[in-house]
């Protein structure tokens, strides 16, 4: 009987290359098929590998937080942008983002998300909830805001707020929709079409060293009863 090969460990996330920054701006400056082609290999060994490394310990450590609920493997994006229906055809992303969704619904198809993180020219963020809700589930967001879960929701949200973190919607609605009172007590919810909690910002050369991955699960573990609800009732 032929002997078992041993199993590959996984990647340990020992933090980004000090100058793995350094691959973003050549790529905004450059931004063609050929510069990539030629770096491709150095995109996936100072930011690809390292950032499913660190969401993967990441994700193995908050899932206790989420039970029953499972998460689903961390994802690394794409790098390449959809330029279909886009004025800006440059091709390529300046920046990573990665996920870690609550099993179910891809982010694509209005997922939730127990953390995405972006790292790259523009900003540095982490965040969790759901960006902008389908129809489907803009009709449950509303029922459920409107009567006592959205009590439970609105206890989560002050606990948070309290605690420092910025929760809130996007482009949200200017009018209480209809069915509902103008002075309702939780109006502001009422008029959002998402919602999404943001993490403090990562402190400054965290994302060089190990303690990045202890950062994210120390707040992704706090946001966690919100995403929950949003799961159950969403």
């Amino acid at each position: 009987m032929p002997a078992k090969k041993p199993t590959a460990k996984p990647e340990k996330f020992e933090g980004f290359d000090k100058n793995a920054m350094g691959f973003w701006h050549e790529l905004a400056s450059e931004m063609n098929k050929e510069w990539f082609d030629a770096n491709k290999a150095r995109y996936e060994s100072e930011w690809v590998k390292p950032m499913q490394a660190l969401l993967d310990d990441v994700a193995a450590r908050i899932a206790p937080a989420y039970k029953p609920t499972k998460l689903a493997p961390p994802k690394v994006m794409r790098i390449y942008r959809d330029v279909r229906f886009s004025k800006d055809k440059t091709p390529y992303k300046t920046h990573i983002g990665a996920a870690i969704s609550v099993a179910g619904k891809s982010l694509a198809a209005g997922g939730h998300t127990a953390m995405y993180i972006h790292v790259g020219l523009d900003e540095e963020f982490v965040g969790v909830g759901c960006y902008y809700f389908d129809s489907a589930q803009l009709a449950k967001w509303r029922k459920a805001v409107g009567g006592k879960k959205g009590e439970e929701l609105a206890k989560l949200v002050g606990k948070l707020r309290k605690a420092g973190y910025v929760i809130g919607g996007h482009d949200d609605y200017k009018k209480v929709p209809k069915g509902f009172d103008d002075d309702h007590p939780r109006a502001e919810f009422l008029k959002m079409k998402g919602l999404t909690g943001g993490f403090p910002e990562i402190p400054k050369g965290l994302l060089l060293k190990p303690g990045l991955a202890d950062f994210l699960v120390e707040h992704g573990k706090a946001m966690a009863p919100m995403v929950k609800w949003l799961q159950a009732n969403v």
